[in-house]
């Protein structure tokens, strides 16, 4: 700030017009503050600023500035066992998940065996059931054939008479008897 003010004071003698000004140093060539008389006075304002800012400093910033800095230290030591308490707890919130999610898989797993084991019992059920329904449409079945397949024997000599009988009268041009066809065949 000295430096400044000597900066400003050197520029504006030099900017000055030479003349008279009719101030008592008017025929001085020297720089105010370089002056040695006003040395004495220059000192005396040096100390009172510097004991006032130094008095300034010692009893208001620099408290102020340690308790900021001691109230800081203790917010950030709250906030660190904050944030280890909240770990703590999150981990413990992340095992007790773990467990339930565990339970709830190991839950459905059982779930999922019951319900195929009750299906697989259902279905077999179903398929004996269709089993036996499939077997006794088979036997009719069987049965009916037999059925058909004796009709068709008894018939068969019935159908040979008249598909002979048939021919005849196709190739020979005349009508024949049913009888007649089957004395002849047998």
């Amino acid at each position: 700030m000295l430096n400044a003010i000597m900066l400003t004071g050197l520029r504006l003698a030099a900017a000055a017009p030479k003349g008279d000004h009719g101030g008592e140093h008017a025929g001085d060539k020297a720089f105010p503050p370089f002056d040695p008389t006003y040395f004495p006075s220059q000192i005396f304002w040096l100390l009172v600023s510097f004991f006032a800012l130094y008095f300034i400093l010692g009893q208001v910033l620099l408290p102020r500035i340690g308790e900021t800095i001691e109230e800081r230290n203790n917010r950030i030591a709250d906030d660190l066992d904050s944030a280890s308490r909240m770990q703590r707890e999150a981990e413990d919130a992340e095992k007790t998940y773990e467990r339930a999610l565990a339970d709830a898989k190991a839950k459905a797993r059982n779930h999922a065996e019951t319900t195929r084991q009750s299906i697989d019992a259902e279905l077999a059920k179903e398929l004996e059931i269709a089993d036996t329904q499939a077997l006794k449409q088979a036997e009719a079945a069987d049965i009916r054939i037999r059925k058909i397949r004796t009709e068709a024997m008894a018939n068969i000599d019935n159908i040979a008479a008249e598909a002979a009988q048939a021919t005849v009268e196709t190739l020979i041009g005349k009508k024949i008897t049913l009888a007649a066809v089957k004395k002849v065949m047998g």
